[in-house]
């Protein structure tokens, strides 16, 4: 079944079901590389909730795309949707995830969700509160270099996410691009998307151990 609009996506969810995980999208909107992580994850057991928060939209640059999150109301109108997405499936404990924006996204609810179990990054971070407390466990897959992320800026989210308790673990791709798990992206680079991939099924599967 599929919710209309940006309400979360429930498609996949069944007996089999090892953890239960929101997958936001980038700033390129739901394209179907994010349906395509979705059947990944799913195939190794997991519920996967896709929500939508551009209204059906996508885009084939970052500048049309920041325009449009403009106009919607920018950053605080992104996660208030965020929020609600996820909070009808949020009770039992889920496990955050997002590509590059979408991993912005997804590290603010985790950090604000008691619940949480786990959170999976792809290309991107946020920035921390100085109150910021956690103990998930944290997986960061990124470019080396990554314009989007700079090495200071990675070193100074590393050692804020540890100092907030969570258990933090970074993977680094040298020379892939920004966005490299998505093959329809001149950043795409099958091999460290398979290497990325493994990595987060083991990571989610470590969740459930």
């Amino acid at each position: 079944m599929r919710d209309h609009g940006w309400v979360a996506d429930l498609a996949g969810e069944g007996p089999e079901t090892v953890a239960q995980i929101v997958l936001f999208h980038s700033a390129y909107g739901l394209r179907p590389a994010v349906r395509a992580a979705a059947e990944r994850l799913r195939a190794a057991g997991h519920t996967v909730h896709t929500p939508d928060l551009f209204d059906g939209r996508t885009f084939e640059s970052v500048e049309e795309a920041q325009e449009f999150q403009e106009e919607l109301g920018g950053r605080d109108e992104l996660l208030r949707r965020a929020v609600t997405a996820a909070a009808p499936v949020s009770e039992g404990g889920l496990v955050y995830a997002g590509f590059s924006l979408g991993g912005a996204v997804a590290q603010n609810l985790a950090l604000a969700d008691e619940k949480a179990r786990g959170l999976l990054l792809l290309h991107g971070t946020s920035d921390l509160r100085e109150d910021a407390a956690t103990e998930i466990p944290v997986q960061l897959h990124i470019a080396e270099p990554d314009p989007f992320e700079p090495e200071d800026w990675l070193n100074a989210w590393y050692l804020r996410m540890r100092r907030a308790g969570a258990e933090v673990e970074v993977h680094r791709y040298r020379g892939a691009g920004h966005l490299f798990t998505d093959p329809e992206l001149p950043d795409y680079d099958e091999e460290a998307a398979e290497r990325a991939w493994a990595a987060s099924l083991d990571f989610l599967a470590e969740l459930d151990g």
